[in-house]
C-alpha cells in the first residue's frame, strides 16, 4: 500500500501538507482515493449568439480589437471584444497586463471560460485562450476538479495526484477474473489511474463502476459477517414491559402516533423474545423516533441493566442528554443519566467512567467516544444508535461489543432510504417504519425561487429574525474554488453581515472547523445568540433548534432530493410556522421540475423514491447524498443499480464459500480484513 506521508511527494513541504491534511489527505494513499468531485469538459465552441450567463463555455471568433488595459482600484483590467457571425463578446482579464501583445486586432483565437452578466452586456471573465490546434488537443477531453481549501487550488492537486500515481505501488487484482468478466468491470490499477485523468467520458464512467463496485462489495460483505454473526443469537437480556414505562407513556403530555405505537410494540416483542434484537427504526425529521428509544432504555434499566445511546455529534449527545434528564426530573424517574465526549476533561471523563462501572449510571449517552476502550458497563443490555448511517461497520460492531454478553441493539435514521435499498444497506437489522408525523406539526412552507429572489428572502430572514427566529442559510461550499462556480461559506457570510442590521448576528459553520469550534457554534445557535447561520451540510445532522423558522438553500440544484429533505428537516421543529427557500442557481428546466418534487411534498419517503426514478448517468456529480456510510464514490441513489447487483453477488460468493477460503478469493478476503482493519481505525480503538 502506498503509506508514505503526503510531503513525500516532490514540492509537497510541510505548509503544502497542512493544508492537504484540511481535506483529510495525510498520505499518498489518501490522495489516490481523494477523488475527483467534478470534471471539466472541452466542448466543441458554440457560436457567440447562443452564449448564455452562468455557464462556462468555448468560443470561437476574431479580436475586433487590441486588448486595452484600463486601471481599476489596485487592479490592472484587460479589455477586448470577439465576433463571429452571430455576435460579439466582451472578454475581461484580471491583473495579466502581458497578455496585450497575444490579444492583437484580427487574431482568430479560441477562448474558454465562464460568462457574466455586466449591465446589459455579456462578458467571459478570466477565460483561457487557444489556437485552433492546441484546442483540438483538448477537444472532448475531461479535466478532474478536486475538493479545494484556501491556499491548495486545483492545479496544485492535479500535479500532486500525477506524481503519485507515477510513483505508486501497483497493486495486486483482488477480484477473480470471472467476476470482473461478468460484470464489464475494469482492472484494479486502470480504474485508479483512469477516474483521476480519463481520457474522455467512456473511461471515467468504466473506472467509477470498478470503484463504485467495489465500495458496495466491501461495505456489504461487511455487514453479511455482523448478520452471521447476530442472527439468532440467544439473548442473556430478556424483559417484559415494566409497569413504570407503561406510566410513563400514560404520562405523556401527548399520545403517541398509530405509527410510533407499532414500532414500539416491535421493539417490545423483541425486547421479550429471547433473542437479541437487531432493528433499525427509519422516520422522517420530527417523526418521534427518541421518544421510542427513550422507553426502550427505561424498559432496560427497570430490568436492572444499562442502556447507551450514540450520536453522531457531541451537541446532538448534549441535546438527547439534556432532555432525557429534563424527561425523568418532571416525572420523578430517579434513573441517572451520564454524559460521556471526547471533549469531556480528563477529570470529568474519569468520574464518568467510574459510574459507568460502578451502575451508578443506569443510562449513558454520547458520541463514538462510548466505544474507547476505558469504558466499562456493568450489564449493558440495550444499544441505540442515532443517525446510524453516520457510523461506519466498524462502529457498528464495535458498540455491539461492548457488554459482557451481546446487548440488543437498536438503531435510528431520519434519512430518507426506499426500502428496497434499505434491505440491503441494512441486512443485519429489521426494519421498522415511522411513516406518519405527529398531529400538532405545522407542514413546513416551500419555495423554490431563481437567484433574483434573494434581497427578498434576506427581507424576509430580516422580519422573521425581528421576531424573535432564527435562520439557516445552507452553501455547497467551505470557500471559493476556482473551477466550481457555487456560493461559499465564507464570503457568504461576510456578505450577509454588510446585507443584513448590524444587531443581527451572522455566523458560519462547516466540516473543516474544529469539532470543539463547531459545537461552540451550534451550542450559541442552540441557545439563540446567533440567530443567522450559514453553513454547508454539516448541520444536516445536527441539534434541534425549534426557534429556527427558515432554512434557506443556495445552490440547490447541486443537492440530492434525499438530502435537500433532510435539510429542510432542520426547522419546522417548534410551534411557529417554518419556511425552506430553495435557490435555483442553474436556470434549467430539468432541474426546476425535480425541485418542485420537494416543492408539492414533505414525506421524505416519497421523495426519496422519486430522487430514485429521476436520478442518472448525467447525474454522476453534485448530487452525492448517501450521507458518510463509507463510500467515498458511490451513491446508493445514482448507483441504485450496482448495489443491487453486488447485493446479489454477495449473497451468491457467501453461499459459496462463507469464509472466502477458496484459492480464488484469498486476495478479496485478505483486502476485506485490510478494509475493516480502517473501519476500526477510524474509531481510535
Amino acid at each position: 500500500m502506498n503509506q508514505e506521508p503526503v510531503t513525500s511527494l516532490k514540492g509537497i513541504g510541510e505548509k503544502t501538507g497542512a493544508l492537504f491534511k484540511r481535506l483529510g489527505v495525510e498520505t499518498v494513499e489518501d490522495l489516490l482515493h481523494d477523488y475527483p468531485r467534478a470534471y471539466d469538459a472541452y466542448e466543441p465552441p458554440v457560436a457567440i449568439g447562443q452564449v448564455k450567463e452562468g455557464g462556462i463555455c468555448t468560443v470561437c471568433g476574431q479580436l475586433i480589437k487590441t486588448a486595452s488595459v484600463r486601471r481599476f482600484q489596485n487592479m490592472q483590467v484587460v479589455v477586448t471584444d470577439v465576433k463571429d457571425l452571430t455576435g460579439h463578446l466582451q472578454l475581461t482579464w484580471f491583473n495579466m497586463p502581458y497578455l496585450r501583445t497575444t490579444l492583437q486586432m484580427g487574431r482568430i483565437l479560441f477562448f474558454r471560460g465562464r460568462v457574466v452578466k455586466k449591465g446589459n452586456r455579456l462578458s467571459m471573465e478570466q477565460p483561457e485562450i487557444y489556437t485552433r490546434e492546441a484546442y483540438e488537443e483538448k477537444l472532448h477531453s475531461l479535466q478532474p476538479i478536486y475538493g479545494q481549501t484556501r491556499g491548495l487550488g486545483n492545479k496544485a492537486i492535479v500535479r500532486a495526484v500525477a506524481q503519485a500515481l507515477e510513483q505508486r505501488q501497483l497493486e495486486r487484482e483482488y477480484l477473480p477474473l470471472k467476476l470482473r468478466k461478468k460484470y464489464e468491470l475494469a482492472e484494479y490499477n486502470y480504474a485508479m489511474e483512469h477516474i483521476h485523468f480519463p481520457s474522455d467520458q467512456q473511461e471515467m464512467l468504466a473506472a467509477r463502476k470498478r470503484l463504485v463496485f467495489d465500495e458496495f462489495l466491501f461495505f456489504l460483505l461487511a455487514v453479511r459477517r455482523l448478520k452471521e454473526k447476530r442472527q439468532d443469537t440467544a439473548s442473556p437480556y430478556p424483559m417484559g414491559k415494566a409497569e413504570e414505562v407503561i406510566r410513563l407513556q400514560q404520562e405523556l403530555p401527548y399520545d403517541l402516533t398509530g405509527a410510533q405505537k407499532k414500532v414500539l410494540e416491535e421493539v417490545e416483542k423483541d425486547l421479550a423474545s429471547g433473542l437479541v434484537m437487531n432493528r433499525l427504526i427509519q422516520g422522517d425529521v420530527g417523526s418521534g423516533k427518541t421518544i421510542i428509544a427513550i422507553l426502550a432504555l427505561l424498559q432496560a434499566v427497570y430490568h436492572g441493566y444499562q442502556g447507551a445511546l450514540m450520536a453522531p455529534t457531541e451537541v446532538l449527545a448534549k441535546q438527547h442528554y439534556e432532555s432525557m434528564t429534563e424527561l425523568f426530573s418532571s416525572h420523578g424517574i430517579g434513573k441517572q443519566v451520564v454524559l460521556v465526549t471526547g471533549s469531556m476533561t480528563a477529570k470529568e471523563k474519569r468520574i464518568a467512567y467510574e459510574k459507568i462501572a460502578g451502575h451508578e449510571a443506569d443510562i449513558i449517552v454520547g458520541t463514538h467516544a462510548l466505544i474507547q476502550e476505558k469504558v466499562i458497563y456493568d450489564k449493558l443490555a440495550l444499544v441505540i444508535t442515532d443517525e446510524q448511517h453516520r457510523f461506519g461497520v466498524g462502529q457498528r460492531e464495535a458498540l455491539g461489543r461492548k457488554g459482557e454478553q451481546h446487548p440488543h441493539i437498536l438503531v435510528m435514521s431520519a434519512t430518507p432510504i426506499p426500502r428496497t435499498l434499505a434491505i440491503i444497506l441494512y441486512g443485519d437489522l429489521d426494519i421498522s417504519v415511522i411513516d406518519e408525523m405527529p398531529a400538532d406539526r405545522l407542514p413546513i412552507k416551500n419555495c423554490v425561487v431563481d437567484t433574483n429572489y434573494r434581497e427578498q428572502a434576506y427581507r424576509f430572514i430580516e422580519n422573521r429574525v425581528a421576531e424573535g427566529q432564527q435562520a439557516y442559510v445552507i452553501c455547497p461550499m467551505v470557500e471559493e474554488s476556482e473551477m466550481i462556480e457555487a456560493e461559499n461559506v465564507l464570503d457568504y457570510t461576510k456578505m450577509l453581515r454588510k446585507r443584513l442590521p448590524p444587531e443581527i448576528t451572522v455566523e458560519y459553520l462547516h466540516g473543516k472547523m474544529k469539532g470543539k469550534e463547531k459545537n461552540r457554534v451550534m451550542e450559541r445557535f442552540a441557545a439563540g445568540e446567533i440567530q443567522v447561520l450559514v453553513s454547508t451540510t454539516v448541520v444536516e445532522v445536527g441539534v434541534n433548534v425549534p426557534n429556527a423558522t427558515v432554512m434557506m438553500i443556495e445552490n440547490a440544484e447541486r443537492f440530492g432530493l434525499a438530502q435537500l429533505h433532510q435539510l429542510r428537516g432542520r426547522v419546522g421543529r417548534g410551534k411557529y410556522q417554518s419556511y425552506c427557500i430553495m435557490v435555483d442557481g442553474s436556470k434549467e428546466e430539468d432541474t426546476r421540475k425535480r425541485l418542485d418534487i420537494l416543492n408539492h411534498s414533505n414525506d421524505g419517503f416519497y421523495i426519496a423514491s422519486e430522487d430514485l426514478k429521476l436520478r442518472g448517468p448525467g447525474d454522476l456529480f453534485g448530487l452525492r447524498q448517501s450521507g458518510e456510510m463509507e463510500f467515498k464514490l458511490a451513491d446508493i441513489f445514482t448507483d441504485a443499480n450496482i448495489l443491487k447487483t453486488v447485493s446479489e453477488e454477495v449473497n451468491r460468493i457467501l453461499d459459496e464459500d462463507p469464509a472466502l477460503e477458496g484459492e480464488e478469493y484469498q486476495l478479496l478476503r485478505e483486502r476485506l480484513e485490510t478494509y475493516l482493519g480502517k473501519s476500526y481505525e477510524k474509531l481510535n480503538l
